[in-house]
């Protein structure tokens, strides 16, 4: 029996609070240990149930909440495919009665007996004239309940807000509500951990109050109250974690690159053939100043596909070798290494070829690491990188192998953020004796609150102008409805070749012999499994088919809706060598269609390039989609991205569809994509594999309180940055976001 006089503090273990059952149950089913993990376990939602009801007034598509006696139980085959159906029929006394229906549950027989009494909760719907619940939650009162105790379920189970929690099977919903109540009963909530200021400016009430209305909330109001204090608690700890990382960043000792008054970055912008856009200049002049300072410059550079990322780290690279440092760009993939290499080659000229017979002597020299260079290329790669006659270093992960050193490394650029583990950008940093200069890149938008909170530790650049030349993109679903759809899109791809342009295939898998990334095996038995399933539309498909595969489809093409075009093949599997001999034959117009996997999301240019055809699109996210669309339309000529789909009308990933399809608005897209799927994890509790209570903030639906959070963390650290007056605060901080997630916040 517990000890009702024993306070329960939010280390207490569970065992000491609940029963050994129990407290077993939560750590084995939810990894919940101690009273606070309990405690910060908020519910995901509430249910309004309203009063229970007469069974009389019910009206179909109401959700009802019924106290019921259990009147018999039938389990019976279904008739149009396989499986049982549990037919429960229940009375309230009235004389009336109502059908439950569970499908392939035929185990609740066991517990819905005959005289059983429950609560039974669900929307009413009708059945050939009966009306019925289908599927309904359910909590049976005990059979030897006395009446307050029977009051009291009722009352939890009906009564106005009932919350919901992140359950398991063996620990469902309403075990857990009881478990709170149980631990709240003697919980000590902790000393309050905000600053009364705080508290004060932003009307937040106390934390104790707060932690109890989350899980038993006494009105709407105090419900929003305690949802907005514990969401400021969240927010405010991300944010004094990032604001203390910045203020430290720019206060420790790093190399200045000022910019040279003639060099190679004025040799270079003489060179351009067209005038940076009103954005490029700008951005150019904030990276420039950060590059003089004698602190590691820490810049995120986003901006739209096609906006000019790559000339702007071009120029702050140059100014960096100015100055007589290295720079490094850092891809995610062997392709776009390639691709840089060649492209900054290219607008580099001759000032990109010192100690060549073509090149400047007063230039620099662009070199190339990969994993895949042969030996003798790579030890020759490795001594101009170790001796600095290499002033610019494009690589792969290969840069942060050991073996591979730097003279003195001034810049390091990352593409693609997002591509890259922690571990991986803070190994190249490393590799210089003091902190270098680091600037970020992303073509994926990112919604204003999502920088602040995940990148809050950078300073943000964003490029929204598009160099002149740049054609729009139109957008279309290809639907499962309308077959016709996809014949025609197959005819435009060769329409467009006829018309003297290229077009692009994407496909989520490789081949089937790449199991790695199957998302399921395939079935011999199942004929939806064969390629031209997709492609034919055949009817009565499996929802159970693996995702195309280039290797498949292909092939497919070439004997089909594409005979007769000059088809080439690119995936992430090819030997070296072979993508860049596939890749360039694509840039040279000597392949018509290029049938591709993701490995040309990001940093391939193929200006005359106008179509492009995404099989399984539902298959990828909308960043992702909005990426590879950004592959056609680089030219003169207009492009157009057709996603082909299976997904139904109305179905989550049909909207999803439908929504990359109506805009190119890529900060719109984001934050669609946002409100589609799980916000991420901002802490990186799932890199880490540990808890993290951030449960309640919403990066998309609360930045104005990330803002306002934001604020007040900066003002707070400027009075005293190491925090040492408020020991509470701290301690609450070091609970939402430990070292190991403070270090992920730094590095990423």
């Amino acid at each position: 029996m517990t000890d009702t006089k024993t306070v329960t503090t939010t280390d207490t273990p569970l065992a000491k609070v609940l029963s050994p059952a129990k407290a077993k149950a939560l750590a084995t089913h939810l990894d919940l240990h101690t009273a606070g993990d309990l405690i910060y376990h908020f519910p995901r939602r509430y249910d309004e149930r309203g009063e229970h009801t007469d069974i009389r007034k019910l009206e179909v598509g109401e959700q009802v909440t019924l106290l019921a006696q259990v009147k018999s139980t039938t389990v019976r085959p279904m008739r149009q495919r396989r499986g049982t159906m549990l037919e429960v029929i229940v009375g309230d006394g009235s004389g009336a009665t109502l059908s439950c229906t569970f499908f392939n549950q035929a185990w609740r027989e066991r517990e819905l007996r005959t005289g059983r009494w429950g609560l039974f909760a669900g929307k009413v719907t009708d059945f050939r004239g009966n009306r019925q619940l289908n599927g309904p939650a359910y909590q049976l009162l005990k059979a030897d309940a006395t009446q307050d105790e029977a009051a009291e379920e009722i009352e939890e189970f009906a009564g106005a807000l009932i919350p919901v929690y992140p359950a398991a099977a063996a620990v469902p919903t309403w075990t857990i509500a009881r478990y709170v109540r149980e631990v709240l009963e003697t919980f000590q909530p902790p000393a309050d951990p905000l600053p009364g200021t705080v508290r004060a400016s932003r009307n937040l009430i106390g934390i104790g109050k707060a932690l109890r209305e989350i899980h038993r909330p006494s009105s709407d109001r105090d419900l929003h109250l305690a949802k907005y204090r514990l969401k400021w608690d969240e927010a405010f700890a991300v944010q004094l974690t990032l604001v203390q990382r910045k203020a430290r960043s720019a206060a420790a000792p790093g190399t200045a690159r000022p910019r040279a008054e003639a060099g190679l970055l004025v040799a270079f912008d003489a060179t351009l053939p067209y005038e940076l856009t009103e954005g490029q200049a700008q951005v150019g002049e904030e990276i420039a100043a950060d590059l003089a300072r004698p602190h590691p410059m820490h810049r995120l550079l986003q901006g739209e596909v096609g906006s000019g990322k790559t000339l702007v780290a071009v120029r702050a690279m140059l100014q960096v070798v100015d100055a007589g440092g290295q720079a490094a760009l850092l891809a995610p993939t062997e392709v776009l290494a390639t691709q840089h290499h060649r492209s900054i080659g290219a607008q580099l000229g001759a000032l990109g070829r010192a100690g060549e017979l073509d090149g400047d002597p007063n230039g620099t020299q662009l070199t190339l690491v990969t994993g895949s260079l042969g030996a003798a290329a790579r030890r020759a790669a490795l001594a101009k990188v170790a001796d600095g006659t290499a002033g610019i270093v494009v690589g792969t992960h290969a840069l942060l192998y050991e073996g591979v050193d730097f003279h003195d490394l001034g810049l390091v650029v990352v593409d693609e953020q997002h591509r890259f583990g922690v571990e991986q950008r803070d190994a190249l940093r490393a590799k210089a004796e003091r902190p270098p200069h680091v600037l970020v890149m992303t073509a994926t938008p990112i919604p204003r609150t999502v920088a602040m909170t995940v990148y809050g530790d950078l300073e943000t650049s964003t490029l929204s102008q598009l160099p002149r030349g740049r054609s729009p993109i139109a957008s279309h679903v290809v639907p499962p409805e309308r077959p016709a759809f996809l014949d025609r899109a197959w005819k435009r791809v060769v329409e467009e070749v006829k018309a003297g342009h290229q077009a692009y295939v994407v496909c989520p898998r490789i081949g089937a012999t790449e199991a790695e990334e199957d998302e399921e095996p395939p079935s011999d038995n199942d004929p939806s499994n064969h390629p031209t399933a997709a492609l034919d539309r055949t009817e009565g498909e499996s929802s159970r088919r693996p995702p195309l595969a280039v290797m498949e489809v292909a092939p497919i093409l070439a004997e089909g809706p594409l005979h007769g075009l000059r088809i080439g093949i690119l995936h992430g599997k090819l030997p070296t060598d072979e993508k860049d001999a596939v890749m360039r034959r694509f840039a040279a117009g000597d392949l018509d269609v290029l049938v591709a996997t993701t490995v040309i999301e990001v940093g391939v240019d193929v200006p005359n390039s106008t179509v492009m055809i995404i099989m399984d699109a539902d298959r990828f996210g909308v960043s992702q989609l909005h990426q590879l669309r950004g592959r056609v339309g680089r030219g003169s000529a207009p492009g157009i991205c057709l996603l082909v789909t299976e997904a139904t009308e109305g179905t989550p990933a049909r909207e999803r569809l439908d929504a990359v399809a109506s805009t190119t608005d890529g900060f719109r897209l984001a934050e669609l994509d946002l409100e589609q799927r799980r916000e991420g994890d901002v802490l990186g509790a799932s890199q880490s594999g540990k808890h993290s209570h951030l449960r309640l903030l919403s990066l998309l639906r609360d930045s104005k309180l990330i803002t306002e959070a934001r604020a007040e963390a900066m003002e707070l650290v400027a009075e005293d940055p190491t925090l040492a007056r408020y020991p509470a605060l701290l301690a609450s901080i070091a609970a939402l976001v430990d070292e190991e997630r403070a270090e992920y916040l730094e590095k990423g």
